[in-house]
């Protein structure tokens, strides 16, 4: 009974959340993303930092502190007309390869706008094994990662926060992704 109680007090209380605030942003021709709002674009440079690649990102929309990233990616794919079931397992053996640990919450083929979508949410964790002697704290993270294909580009939509802020950080993970609207 105890249980049933405190169950229906955090329902109601979670129940009755303000919606996520979200500034439509268009990135492109037929691209616009919703971004949560206090959230600002990180400048080229800061992009250079915070993601160093070859390929740098198309977006990255930080809050005010700089621990929670939107990012926005384009590359070029060969998938151009493959099925998004075998994709899924792609790129899920992909992101497993890139960190230590992956937990999964979700994985799921999802119609967001009318434009199918392969969509992950996990926890990720990274530790330093290459260190002996000195440990330092594994690195964990809230991801929600959302690929689409369009002729021969892949976009790649993803929202970071720390893991210990999941709970937070969840609603507004969700509502960034199915803000996604491409033409």
């Amino acid at each position: 009974m105890k249980f049933l109680s405190f169950f229906l007090l955090i329902f109601g209380l979670t129940a009755f959340a303000p919606p996520v605030k979200l500034t439509t942003t268009k990135l492109g021709s037929g691209l616009s993303v919703g971004v949560p709002v206090g959230f600002a674009p990180l400048p080229d440079d800061g992009i250079a930092v915070k993601y160093p690649s070859p390929r740098k990102p198309l977006a990255v929309f930080s809050n005010p502190s700089g621990r929670v990233d939107y990012s926005v990616a384009v590359r070029p794919t060969t998938f151009e007309s493959f099925d998004y079931g075998v994709l899924i397992k792609i790129y899920k053996s992909s992101i497993q390869r890139l960190y230590t640990k992956v937990d999964f919450l979700k994985e799921d083929i999802r119609t967001v706008n009318g434009r199918d979508f392969i969509y992950f949410e996990f926890v990720s964790t990274v530790t330093d094994a290459r260190r002996t002697g000195s440990q330092l704290a594994p690195i964990k993270r809230y991801q929600a990662v959302q690929y689409a294909i369009q002729g021969t580009q892949l976009y790649v939509f993803t929202f970071v926060a720390p893991a210990e802020e999941q709970a937070q950080w969840q609603p507004t993970a969700q509502a960034v992704m199915n803000a996604i609207v491409m033409k």
